[in-house]
């Protein structure tokens, strides 16, 4: 399995680089886990917090959600049934004055005692959208009450206190359009954080292109916590038992699209993530929530840095087939495969197998596993990778699965078997299993099953590092030796400057 040339027509899925059908490389920190470790002296310190001003400043914190509550609620009140208003009522502007007042009341009660605010919020007639990045946690929300902007949420979280009551996401794109172009003096903005998610502010992932489909100018904001506590897993204590919290709110110039950014909403997500990425001093990646987990998962088949199951994981989503959901389907795929006894197939009867039209996906997707070039490829390739891409941390339950389909009658695979099982469940072109095989094979008899596979995993958990890739289990791209073991071999700390791959400038405006 190898990740072969494709021609120009390929663009990278965030519209990243001119013709640049690489993506950018995962990143060697998961950006979207938490870590945090304190010392005895912070340990302490937050007991002694916790005891004494946490329990104060979530009294106040509630107080005045609760003051807040009303006021969001009525005038919210049937604003999914009608139309954006040209201008709000004045009794509305009244209760965004009120609202605002309680919510910088709220913020300092949890310690954020003053905001550094940058740059100038353009008005609603230059820029009627607002990109926030990163979205890191719950304390995002200052920047929406300070500006008092409609912040668009995912639909499952409208039911949360104050926030959820003015989500829009179930009529954003009529509402953008209305806006921006019918209105564009309104005099509210709308607020999205184009992430998508939370992370944790190493890196800004692919933006989600609904702000830009409109294609009219947006303002990028970009947000910083120099504090270190902020931004953790146990979020609302550990922030509360700061004495202050600082955040510092950056206002970057209004970026107007070009005519070609216009009609490519990708493109034009992608090159304000870079333009707020060169603000924040961070890097970039085109890799999802979902291709992280698989890149740092925790199974005893460790992806190398240079896997192609990451864009095979890509490419099968562009086919319109979420892998999460295909896990059901494994069964089905290995019992076809099986039947086929090994035969090769051509890229009309894959797309047979899977129930897709030909595509250019497809055939991107066909051709990780052509590496021969004659147009073929083995379909039993294609359900190991699908079975890691579903299932990244349950090693066994691939191999077992590659087992059942590789077997003979008696359930056993010879070395050039496992070579073939183990290269694709690794998403590499070339591996030596000799070491590996012969461990296996204590008796010498040229093959082994997946009891003996099994028996051997438990008993050498590292088997992957030891036998199979000893002398690569960290990238040359990394500058320095990580302060811990990264998974599956990426480096620690993740920047372009560190890695070779993602380089290239993104795409120059066309004015």
């Amino acid at each position: 399995m190898r990740l072969r040339a494709r021609g120009p027509r390929v663009a990278p899925a965030s519209g990243a680089g001119a013709g640049d059908a690489r993506r950018l490389a995962p990143p060697g920190r998961n950006p979207f886990v938490h870590e945090l470790r304190l010392g005895a002296l912070r340990k302490a310190q937050m007991a002694f917090m916790t005891l004494t001003l946490f329990p104060i400043r979530l009294l106040l914190v509630l107080i005045a959600m609760l003051l807040a509550w009303p006021f969001t609620f009525f005038a919210t009140l049937g604003s999914s049934e009608r139309e954006p208003e040209p201008s709000p009522a004045s009794w509305r502007k009244v209760v965004d004055v009120l609202l605002k007042a309680i919510m910088r009341a709220m913020w300092f009660a949890g310690g954020f005692h003053w905001l550094v605010v940058k740059g100038q919020r353009a008005p609603p007639s230059e820029a009627a959208i607002l990109t926030l990045a990163p979205h890191s946690s719950y304390f995002d929300a200052i920047a929406v009450t300070m500006t008092m902007s409609s912040i668009v949420m995912k639909a499952e979280s409208r039911n949360i206190p104050i926030w959820g009551s003015d989500s829009r996401e179930n009529r954003l794109y009529s509402e953008l359009c209305l806006r921006s172009s019918f209105f564009p003096f309104h005099s509210s903005k709308i607020m999205i954080f184009p992430e998508g998610t939370c992370t944790n502010r190493t890196c800004l992932i692919t933006f989600k292109p609904g702000a830009f489909i409109p294609g009219v100018p947006v303002q990028p904001v970009v947000l910083r916590y120099p504090n270190k506590l902020v931004s953790v897993l146990k979020i609302l204590w550990l922030t509360l038992c700061q004495f202050h919290n600082r955040v510092e709110i950056e206002f970057l110039p209004v970026y107007s699209p070009s005519d070609e950014e216009k009609k490519d909403p990708a493109l034009y997500a992608s090159n304000v993530r870079r333009v707020m990425a060169e603000a924040l001093g961070v890097s970039v990646t085109d890799y999802t929530y979902d291709d992280c987990q698989l890149a740092l998962a925790e199974g005893q088949l460790r992806l190398p840095a240079d896997t192609c199951l990451l864009e095979f994981a890509r490419l099968v989503r562009g086919l319109g087939l979420k892998p999460e959901t295909l896990e059901k389907d494994l069964d089905k795929y290995s019992d076809r495969a099986q039947t086929q006894g090994g035969r090769r197939v051509g890229l009309p009867e894959f797309a047979e197998y899977l129930g897709v039209p030909i595509s250019d996906a497809l055939q991107d997707l066909f051709s990780l596993f052509d590496e021969s070039g004659d147009g073929t490829m083995d379909p039993r390739e294609y359900v190991v990778a699908l079975s890691v891409v579903c299932r990244p941390s349950r090693t066994l339950d691939t191999v077992q699965l590659a087992f059942e389909m590789y077997g003979s009658q008696d359930g056993c695979v010879d070395e050039g078997a496992l070579s073939s099982i183990l290269k694709t469940a690794l998403g590499v072109a070339e591996l030596t299993v000799t070491d590996l095989f012969r461990a296996i094979d204590k008796e010498e008899t040229g093959r082994i099953t997946f009891a003996d596979f099994r028996r051997f995993a438990e008993a050498f958990p590292d088997f992957a590092e030891d036998y199979l890739y000893p002398d690569q289990t960290r990238p040359e791209s990394c500058p320095r030796t990580p302060p811990a073991p990264a998974p599956n071999g990426f480096c620690a700390d993740f920047s372009p400057e560190n890695s070779g791959v993602g380089r290239k400038p993104f795409r120059k405006k066309l004015d």
